[in-house]
């Protein structure tokens, strides 16, 4: 393993810990779990590579690039976010609006990787918030079809 570049990674459910290693494992470099990380286990590497799960337009521990972006702007920056939903354009443009600000943009190169969904590994509270979606999501499509044969009987 060489210090030319660090892929660093939070991942919940697995998905963003898979594209990490394979990254890790091409470009033979180090790789490292967001947990309590600092800026001095950053600044050795010329390239920093980010992966973390996204919750809603959140990327899961991005705060560890974007709070030390000062000290590390003049490096190669790139982050990549996984996520259950296919890609589209203006979806993707909120999440690193969201996540950076336009100097950060310009200085960090961004990536949609598909991810998937295990509820075995969501916490409780995660859980719950899906049920509940779920829920919703199932009382919403049965109104849904009673409408549509109202107007085809009337």
């Amino acid at each position: 393993m060489t210090n030319h570049a660090v892929v660093i990674y939070k991942s919940k459910t697995g998905f963003a810990k898979k594209y990490a290693e394979w990254i890790s494992e091409a470009l033979k470099c180090d790789i490292k779990e967001n947990t309590k990380l600092s800026l001095d286990d950053l600044i050795q590497y010329d390239t920093i590579i980010y992966g973390g799960g996204l919750y809603a337009v959140g990327i899961n521990g991005i705060n560890l690039i974007k709070n030390n972006f000062e000290a590390l702007k003049e490096k190669t920056l790139i982050v990549f976010a996984t996520g259950a939903t296919p890609p589209r354009d203006e979806d993707l443009q909120k999440v690193w609006e969201s996540n950076f600000s336009e100097e950060q943009r310009k200085k960090i190169y961004t990536f949609y990787f598909r991810g998937g969904f295990d509820f075995s590994k969501l916490s409780t509270a995660n859980k719950i918030l899906m049920s509940m979606m779920k829920l919703k999501l199932k009382l919403k499509n049965e109104k849904v079809p009673s409408a549509r044969m109202e107007k085809e009987i009337c």
